[in-house]
């Protein structure tokens, strides 16, 4: 078209050097290239991160894109694009002139387009005496057909990369599983960790061990964050299963008999899923318990919510938890895990009511590394709860907040 591209801004805008790196690589089309624009503008969209623009920035690229006429981006016809700041607005949802501004000069910034200014600054175009376009001031966007296979490189690297964070996110998931359900197992079938003199003290070691790996996993952990803490929660589980498993070849014929009779008999799906036997006898024992004063109503919140703020328990339930039933036979699963004493859980059931009781093991478990002594930590929320100075719902309510806090963190860092 014209001879002399024009090469610097107008006004006060400065020229650097990157900018005359664009515009020389904008001369570099290739006449027989053909590039699809939407194809192109949805592996930018990929590639983001690694261009450095932001989504409305892409907003405004996507508006430009709509005043070329073709589909098709080619290295011979002209491909700079005009509108005024009014018809770009318009096509950007409204976005403010000045907002519109600052994303094209990041779009500038970036290699994207070219940005070739008139004299005055206005975009317009002249035609010949046939109506064809002689000159155009505008944005140039042949830099999306010169750099396209640039473009989609990128972003077969970060759909590559995405792909290998789900698969790594998918194990630690099936992992966390596996190893919870498996210790509850352990616990539940009074199966010895140590064999030989080696090998873990008890159920509670392994599952302390458990604990401080999931807790070193972010809440938007990379691919070189979770390789090795998946490698060591696959070694955990690999480990947890050769316990049971030498549990099971232990054991002689006539005691798999008697096992299976034992749970043939307890098989009744009604009946009260008692894990501890010391706390059958103390149940049977206070028969007449001391009527406590009633801090919060038994079931007084959803079990939604309650599931929303400590979802790590789901991880130990058998066949997931639907009720509150389920929800107390987990937290008693997961209170000797956590190391609590048959008489702490006890105590803490006749003060605070099974359910809640449940809910604050929850509450422990969710927490973490954070309480030392889940023990100590049950007995002295009892302690407060007898004097009527505990209330579920602040605790349950820091958990909730506390975990949307962290997922808009996860957002705004990604």
């Amino acid at each position: 078209m014209q001879s002399h591209p024009p090469t610097t801004p107008f006004g006060r805008r400065s020229l650097t050097l990157a900018h005359v790196a664009s515009q020389m690589l904008a001369t570099e089309r290739r006449p027989e290239k053909i590039v699809h624009k939407w194809k192109i503008f949805h592996a930018i969209c990929t590639a983001r991160p690694r261009l450095g623009v932001s989504e409305r920035s892409l907003s405004v690229l996507e508006a430009l894109l709509t005043f070329h006429p073709e589909t098709a981006l080619t290295g011979e016809n002209d491909l700079i694009v005009f509108p005024s700041n009014h018809q770009l607005s318009r096509r950007a949802h409204g976005m403010p002139a000045s907002t519109l501004r600052r994303h094209l000069v990041v779009l500038v910034d970036a290699g994207l387009i070219v940005r070739r200014d008139s004299p005055n600054g206005k975009r317009y175009a002249r035609k010949d005496e046939v109506g064809e376009i002689a000159l155009a001031f505008g944005f140039d966007l042949s830099p999306l057909v010169v750099r396209s296979e640039e473009f989609e490189s990128l972003a077969a690297d970060i759909e590559a990369e995405a792909r290998a964070l789900k698969l790594l996110r998918e194990r630690v998931t099936l992992c966390r599983r596996d190893i919870a359900k498996m210790i509850a197992t352990g616990i539940e079938e009074d199966i010895p960790t140590r064999r030989a003199g080696q090998g873990p003290a008890d159920w509670q070691e392994v599952h302390a061990a458990f604990r401080a790996m999931v807790a070193q996993i972010p809440r938007s952990a990379t691919r070189q964050e979770l390789e090795p803490i998946v490698d060591e929660l696959s070694q955990l589980a690999d480990d947890v299963l050769g316990v049971l498993g030498a549990h099971i070849k232990s054991k002689s014929p006539s005691a798999n008999e008697s096992h299976s009779e034992r749970h043939i008999q307890n098989s009744n799906p009604d009946a009260p899923i008692e894990l501890e036997p010391s706390l059958r006898e103390g149940r049977a024992a206070r028969a007449e318990p001391t009527p406590q004063p009633s801090r919060v109503a038994e079931n007084s919140y959803p079990l939604g919510m309650v599931l929303n703020a400590c979802p790590d328990i789901v991880d130990y339930a058998n066949g997931g938890i639907s009720n509150w039933r389920d929800f107390v036979a987990t937290a008693a699963v997961v209170r000797s895990m956590l190391g609590i004493s048959p008489s702490a859980w006890e105590e803490a059931q006749t003060v605070l009511g099974e359910t809640q009781a449940a809910v604050v093991v929850a509450y422990i478990l969710q927490r973490g590394t954070a309480i030392n002594s889940a023990g100590g930590y049950l007995r002295g929320l009892t302690r407060k709860a007898e004097v009527g100075e505990f209330s579920l719902g602040p605790i349950l309510m820091s958990q909730i907040n506390s975990r949307l806090h962290e997922k808009r963190r996860a957002v705004s860092d990604g």
